[in-house]
């Protein structure tokens, strides 16, 4: 089994950044908690801070992956063209975020990006990665 987990921008500062809504682990370290996790599965990461090359990734591994672990960061509550290219792909897509977007800011409440994807898991924190593999795996 192969999942990809995505993330979008400013997750590559997780451990350094707001560390009240983050917490303070960087995110290379719970993925190799990840991988030591579920041995039998190929995890692969991909983060970047620019819509199109997310767009570009999930393109990449739409077709062949079995799952995919989204967080696509700000640009949930905003782009349209991730929740186009979650439409045109055919491996199930989770929809993931650190922080309980429901009780932050009222921008934040609405994803863009839900209606195209299996799910959405918020506010456990890392382990809403680890939810979202388990979902996969449970289909």
């Amino acid at each position: 089994m192969k999942i990809q987990i995505i993330n979008g921008p400013n997750l590559n500062l997780l451990g350094v950044r707001e560390k009240s809504i983050y917490g303070s682990s960087d995110f290379e370290t719970y993925l190799a908690d990840l991988r030591k996790s579920y041995p039998a599965i190929q995890l692969d990461y991909f983060q970047n801070n620019i819509e199109g090359e997310l767009i570009n990734k999930l393109h990449e591994v739409g077709f062949s992956y079995d799952g995919i672990v989204l967080n696509a960061g700000a640009y949930t509550h905003t782009s349209i063209a991730i929740a186009d290219a979650i439409a045109g792909i055919t491996t199930p897509v989770v929809e993931v975020h650190i922080s309980n977007v429901h009780k932050r800011e009222e921008f934040r409440h609405k994803s863009t990006l839900a209606s195209n994807c299996k799910g959405v898991i918020a506010g456990f924190g890392l382990d809403s990665y680890r939810l979202g593999i388990e979902s996969l795996l449970n289909q």
